[in-house]
């Protein structure tokens, strides 16, 4: 994407209970962003947009007080909490007719924000997507590590294409985000999305910090939950997994047949029951396995032929500032991106 005039910049910026750091966050944004502004390279009305995930804290509260002392600022606030992936998605939209250049960043800054004008310089230069990617995991738990590059390499074993080490930090042009909102799932895998895009990217390396306050909006449960949602929504290897381990159990039961038969030709028939109900046992944990990752694919097509919104939007502090017109009180879009403004 080479920009012939100063682009317009919003920073995405994914809320949840962010109370502890966001006014921190906040400054260091600010900074990075006025920078650019003085800089001449991005359009002085470029935002930073907070992205309030259902928070329970004052999180809220902060993004409003940001934006009544600095127009540099504006939020949108979902109705309930919808989910991180949910929360990009809504960012993202809601940029999408107004900026040229989109940065997408977790509230807690362990991703390096310094790195954000090196990312709008490689957009100029022609990138559409600029990956920010991490060189260095010693921040991690060795679980956490091991899982991760365990994870990567399984999905990259399926014919998926991930970046490694990249979570959500990244620049995007407009035509990208326009592709991107194109894809309608309710659940979508962004990190799978994006680079099958296809657009002209590069990639940009830092080292994590830890984390300054707060903790951490991944536990375990939610990372297992965000490894399967990226595992189901590109590949149906698991059925087809399925169906090998089944073939393999019915040559094994043909086997075991062929030699019940010479057992029995040849008299030596064993007695008891053991392995009869071990084999039962077993069949029955195979069959519970394959009815549960068949009804994980059937569950998600329920979920997106009910065509409900991915997220509702109860205030929108970002689009005004854009628009000719004040949005009405009480506007409901009765779509995938469902917004109340």
């Amino acid at each position: 994407m080479t920009q012939t005039t100063i682009p317009r910049l919003t920073i995405v910026v994914p809320c949840y209970n962010e109370e502890p750091v966001l006014l921190t966050s906040a400054a260091i944004l600010g900074k990075i962003l006025r920078q650019l502004m003085t800089d001449h390279e991005v359009a002085t009305d470029s935002r930073i947009l907070f992205v309030d995930d259902g928070s329970h804290d004052q999180t809220w509260a902060q993004i409003t007080q940001l934006g009544h002392e600095q127009a540099l600022f504006s939020g949108v606030r979902f109705s309930r909490n919808f989910g991180q992936e949910a929360a990009l998605i809504a960012g993202l939209q809601t940029a999408h007719p107004y900026s040229d250049l989109t940065i997408s960043i977790d509230a807690d800054l362990q991703d390096d924000p310094t790195l954000i004008p090196t990312m709008v310089a490689e957009a100029k230069a022609g990138s559409d997507i600029v990956y920010g990617v991490r060189n260095d995991r010693s921040t991690d738990t060795w679980f956490k590590r091991t899982s991760a590059e365990g994870f990567y390499w399984f999905m990259r074993k399926l014919g998926v294409d991930l970046v490694p080490n990249h979570s959500d930090f990244r620049l995007l042009s407009r035509r990208v985000v326009g592709a991107l909102l194109a894809c309608r799932e309710s659940k979508p895998f962004i990190r799978g999305i994006i680079p099958q895009l296809g657009f002209p990217s590069t990639k940009v390396y830092y080292k994590r910090q830890p984390r300054q306050a707060g903790a951490s909006k991944y536990p375990l449960r939610k990372m297992l939950r965000f490894a399967l949602d990226g595992l189901l929504s590109f590949t149906i290897a698991p059925i087809r997994a399925v169906l090998y381990a089944g073939l393999l159990i019915c040559g094994g039961a043909l086997a075991m047949l062929i030699w019940i038969l010479w057992t029995h030709l040849h008299g030596t028939v064993v007695t008891g029951w053991s392995s009869i109900m071990a084999s039962l046992w077993f069949l029955g944990g195979f069959q519970l396995i394959a009815i549960s990752i068949i009804g994980e694919y059937v569950g998600r097509t329920f979920t997106e032929v009910k065509h409900r919104p991915r997220f509702i939007i109860q205030t929108d502090t970002y689009s005004p500032k854009f628009s000719t017109t004040q949005p009405a009180a009480v506007t409901l879009h009765f779509d995938r991106h469902s917004a109340i403004k």
